[in-house]
């Protein structure tokens, strides 16, 4: 069965209001918290290919084109008036191919040995803004649990078979006229599980990032962006990291509605592949 869901959202959310007025891609940064009555909802699309990675021994290596598509859906509301306390919840969506299928192979979402897809993980969400004085800044805490059995078939991975306990810090600062905007976002979060059941379990990851954007207009970005991330043995054998560097642009479509486009390249590594990634979205503060 195809995944649709996400296309009636866009359906509902394209239609829903029909002209722009204020900003929101400025002033709903993901460090800012919706009000009570207010929704946050984004959809976001993350196709990563790779035809090289590196090994622990720091050595380049070639392989078939793999590429692994990730579609997610988050929702956010508020539970008070003064947009201290947001509740919400992380859906994801999976379809992964090997064995030199071309780029757009994810998106034929065929039953066959080289492909693997389904809805992969759901995690509850609580997003708090724990100082009054300083509304830019929030913490966000989730819970996700695995909704598949197997993380490789037949030399297909899927996705991280286990639980995910993250935690993520937000922050973000703009400049007096409003041109420019600084987001940062620190994502702390411990893997657990069956030992067997997935290489990351009984690990940390480390994850920071630092965005620059650019507003050529108040309904319009453009940005830049870097990110690492660590992956920490706690009772295993198995440690990565990577660097990547990207750019993107944002534009409010409506009052509601903005859309987004990303493109980021793994730069560097270790124990990963040595890939790129095309990203879009949709998000809709909705109040």
């Amino acid at each position: 069965m195809k995944f649709k869901a996400p296309f009636l959202v866009l359906m509902f959310l394209s239609f829903y209001c029909t002209y722009a007025q204020d900003s929101n891609i400025q002033i709903y940064t993901p460090s800012k918290l919706m009000q009570s009555g207010q929704w946050d909802v984004k959809w976001f699309n993350n196709l990563y290919t790779e035809t090289l990675s590196i090994n622990d021994k720091k050595e380049t290596l070639s392989s078939p084109r793999r590429n692994f598509f990730t579609s997610s859906l988050d929702v956010f509301t508020g539970l008070n008036a003064a947009a201290i306390w947001n509740l919400g919840v992380h859906l994801e969506y999976r379809s992964n191919t090997i064995e030199g299928l071309d780029l757009l192979a994810p998106f034929s979402f065929k039953e066959r040995p080289e492909q693997r897809r389904g809805l992969t993980r759901i995690a509850p969400a609580i997003k708090v803004a724990p100082f009054s004085n300083l509304n830019n800044f929030s913490i966000q805490s989730s819970f996700s649990f695995p909704l598949f059995d197997e993380e490789v078939i037949q030399g297909v991975y899927l996705d991280q078979n286990g639980y995910v306990w993250q935690n993520k810090a937000f922050y973000d600062y703009s400049s007096s006229n409003g041109s420019f905007q600084v987001f940062s976002e620190l994502n702390l979060e411990y893997n657990f599980g069956e030992k067997d059941a997935s290489y990351a379990n009984d690990s940390l990851r480390l994850s920071p990032g630092v965005f620059v954007s650019y507003f050529p207009s108040q309904n319009f970005t453009v940005l830049a962006l870097i990110q690492h991330s660590s992956l920490i043995p706690i009772n295993n054998d198995f440690s990565q990291n990577y660097s990547a560097i990207g750019a993107g642009l944002k534009y409010q479509i409506n009052q509601t509605l903005n859309i987004e486009g990303l493109y980021t390249n793994f730069i560097r590594g270790n124990s990963t592949g040595l890939g790129k990634t095309i990203n879009l979205g949709l998000r809709a503060v909705i109040n």
